[in-house]
């Protein structure tokens, strides 16, 4: 099975709603996106964002108020869904009820007036690749949740579209099926080269699955990257507490000295050297650290200290709160047996490398583009 494999280009697209309270609101805001040829991109960000309304205008369900959207060199702005050749997996599969996987999944070759024989033979490669071979005479009603999700990302790709476009498709299932079945997504996508917009407000979904990642806030893109670049290099706390978790320091610059800077937080002073240009001893930052970046050591051994609150048992790691000066922190150790286990109540030490700490300052925290 082969595909057309081009780029996707979003110029600028606004959608404006009326609503009777809010009145005029904004689903969307100057949104610009380039997702490369065969690119598995994905729209990460919470309930209302905007990644939904961006997704259905690039299918052609909603029609932007401003800006173009094209696919290759083509402008489809103005063209409908049907014309676009798009494959689309909603959240609710949307499978018909009275249809057997065959015939659901032959859909849309018959309404391209595909003859019998390459229906035959496409539906039967494509339903082989998601491993449904045999299910041809199921209904949706006999199928399990993941394999009605396999039917729908069937249907999609059968028709050989040039974009395949996911919308919070494994939102319904359970922890242990979504991580099979992103991966099987995945798979998917990489064998036939399909460039793929996917939405999700599941930053270990979009973490795991994605070329690239452009979270969304209010509306607007606020950062593009991998994941890496995402978790490691934020560039607003509004993306440093959505991609992961994270603990949030407030400081205050003290000196910059060569590629570092030095700022007073937590009862001490903390060297980083990830942080803007422009700082000037006094001014408020915010310091951010991931939870497993922080290293414990026995009390006395650092000059950062702290005590533990509680802790969690999570299986292969143990998660601990501490109140350090203060600020509360999260802190991930890595589950190296009973005897490592640090009691509620203790004292211990902290440190953690320069390189592992960000720092933001407190303009533009929230994530929007200014």
């Amino acid at each position: 099975m082969t595909v057309e494999t081009i780029g996707v280009r979003v110029d600028g697209v606004s959608k404006r709603y009326a609503h009777r309270v809010k009145g005029e609101i904004y689903a969307a805001r100057d949104v610009r996106l380039d997702v490369r040829p065969g690119e598995f991109l994905t729209l990460l960000g919470p309930s209302g964002c905007g990644k939904t309304t961006t997704l259905r205008m690039i299918a052609g369900y909603e029609k932007p108020d401003a800006g173009r959207i094209f696919f290759g060199g083509q402008d489809v702005t103005d063209l409908p869904a049907n014309k676009r050749n798009i494959g689309f997996v909603f959240q609710n599969y949307a499978l018909f009820p009275h249809l057997s996987v065959f015939e659901n999944v032959a859909y849309g070759l018959r309404v391209r007036g595909q003859t019998d024989d390459v229906i035959q033979k496409s539906v039967g490669d494509v339903l082989a690749l998601v491993g449904l071979a045999g299910y041809e005479q199921q209904f949706s009603g006999q199928l399990s949740g993941g394999e009605q999700q396999r039917v729908a990302l069937a249907r999609a790709i059968v028709i050989r579209p040039r974009v395949l476009l996911f919308d919070e498709p494994l939102s319904n299932l359970d922890a242990k099926l979504r991580v099979q079945l992103r991966q099987e997504i995945r798979d998917v996508q990489r064998r036939l080269g399909i460039t793929t917009v996917y939405v999700t407000h599941d930053q270990e979904e979009a973490m795991a699955v994605s070329d690239r990642i452009a979270v969304m806030h209010q509306g607007s893109v606020v950062q593009e990257g991998t994941a890496e670049d995402l978790y490691y290099r934020p560039a607003s706390q509004f993306v440093a507490q959505f991609v992961g978790r994270v603990n949030l320091v407030a400081g205050r610059v003290v000196e910059t000295v060569g590629g570092r800077v030095n700022i007073a937080a937590l009862g001490t002073t903390i060297s980083a050297r990830s942080a803007p240009r422009g700082l000037a001893p006094g001014d408020p930052v915010q310091l951010i650290i991931r939870p497993e970046a922080i290293e414990v050591a026995r009390a006395g051994e650092e000059p950062l200290t702290a005590m533990v609150v509680s802790r969690s048992f999570l299986g292969e790691k143990l998660e601990y709160l501490l109140r350090c000066a203060g600020e509360t922190l999260q802190v991930v150790r890595y589950n190296a047996g009973p005897e490592a286990v640090i009691p509620d109540g203790a004292t211990i030490s902290l440190r953690f490398a320069e390189d592992a700490v960000t720092v933001l300052t407190e303009r533009g925290g929230d994530g929007r583009p200014t």
